[in-house]
């Protein structure tokens, strides 16, 4: 799909600085950052507060206005304005989440997901860090290679496709099917 001349008109306001252009683009994009946000997070098997929403949110936004709008700049409107944005997005959103030390952690629920920020001391980031290792142990070697690749490194289906040789296809079945066996594995350990 091409650029709109809606968004051709509103990135051009954004790149002279006219009046209200930020805010329009703002109000016109949020929707679309939220969106990315959410789907970005539960891919990657991360329960995201709204706390932590509005927190991604602003690092998208302040990632586009960087540098003078360098990312807008960048755009060659090959695409629409919404396909460049979401692309920007998801990176912007990963990189972040990979900051905050995502890790697997077996919780209360019995969910496969915590994301470790500063509110945990070093020590359970620690027993994090171990308890993941440990359930990596467990696996296969193909299955704990995707579960690192996806989890702790942040990387897409298509890139551990290429890295490991699994067919991008294969990649969601062969991680739901890790997930539960590191649950089971989590739950016998914690019934013990």
């Amino acid at each position: 799909m091409a650029l709109s001349d809606i968004d051709r008109q509103l990135l051009q306001r954004c790149l002279t600085r006219q009046k209200n252009a930020w805010e329009d683009f703002v109000d016109r994009f949020l929707g679309l950052v939220v969106h990315v946000i959410k789907h970005t997070s539960t891919s990657r098997s991360v329960a995201v507060s709204q706390h932590d929403l509005e927190d991604l949110a602003s690092e998208v936004f302040i990632a586009i206005l960087a540098d003078d709008y360098a990312v807008l700049r960048r755009f060659r409107g090959q695409s629409s304005l919404a396909t460049y944005l979401t692309v920007i997005a998801r990176r912007v959103v990963v990189k972040e989440l990979l900051k905050r030390r995502i890790v697997l952690n077996h919780d209360d629920h019995g969910a496969m997901d915590h994301v470790e920020g500063p509110s945990h001391p070093p020590e359970e980031r620690l027993a994090n860090r171990e308890e993941v290792h440990r359930l990596l142990g467990e696996l296969d070697e193909d299955e704990a290679e995707i579960v690192r690749l996806y989890h702790l490194e942040g990387k897409n289906y298509h890139e551990i496709s290429r890295e490991t040789g699994v067919p991008e296809n294969s990649i969601g079945p062969t991680l739901s099917r890790a997930r539960a066996k590191m649950r089971a594995i989590a739950d016998a350990a914690a019934s013990s």
